[in-house]
């Protein structure tokens, strides 16, 4: 992933309502300067960008960020599908599901189909089943949970998703942190 770094600082400024003279002045620094660094005419030291951000109310954390351009909205061309030959289609529903404290998905189980297990692991899930029924088995625990129907625990031990019904299941499935 590429950074542009003079579209960001010029953001930034604008976000804080200051001219690139005003903040040339609070940093030390040309007018001119601050005008070459956001058309990407030149690159800033370590130092100077330092200067600029803390002026700017900013660290180099928040500057180069990942989460600080993510768009809230995750449109349904960016949704990985997965489908299996036995009767298992998962829907990754945002995209860099790794980078963020939970990862839901979307599973389409055919009638008899099940999810791999998931091998026990730090966290909480949650499902909520949006058609059909599946049996959630935690351990040596089987829950039956309906259309309507919703599901929380730790994953401290194995666990997985069966339909043993007639007819699809769907349910939304999120994992905190992610794990799918």
């Amino acid at each position: 992933m590429e950074i542009n770094i003079g579209e960001k600082l010029r953001s930034l400024r604008q976000k804080n309502n200051l001219t690139q003279k005003e903040l040339a002045d609070r940093c030390e620094l040309s007018k001119g300067f601050i005008s070459q660094l956001e058309s990407n005419q030149t690159s800033p030291s370590l130092s100077t960008l330092e200067d600029i951000l803390t002026t700017l109310g900013s660290s180099f954390h928040e500057f180069f960020s990942d989460e600080q351009g993510d768009n809230p909205v995750c449109r349904k061309e960016d949704v990985f599908v997965k489908e299996s030959d036995d009767g298992v289609t998962i829907h990754w529903l945002i995209p860099n599901a790794q980078k963020k404290d939970m990862e839901p998905i979307l599973v389409t189980l055919a009638p008899g189909a099940q999810v791999e297990p998931d091998l026990p692991h730090m966290g909480e899930e949650f499902g909520y089943v949006l058609a059909g029924a599946v049996t959630l088995v935690l351990g040596k625990q089987k829950h039956r949970v309906r259309k309507g129907d919703s599901f929380s625990y730790k994953p401290s031990v194995q666990h997985y998703l069966v339909n043993a019904g007639k007819t699809p299941a769907v349910v939304l499935w999120v994992s905190a942190p992610p794990n799918f």
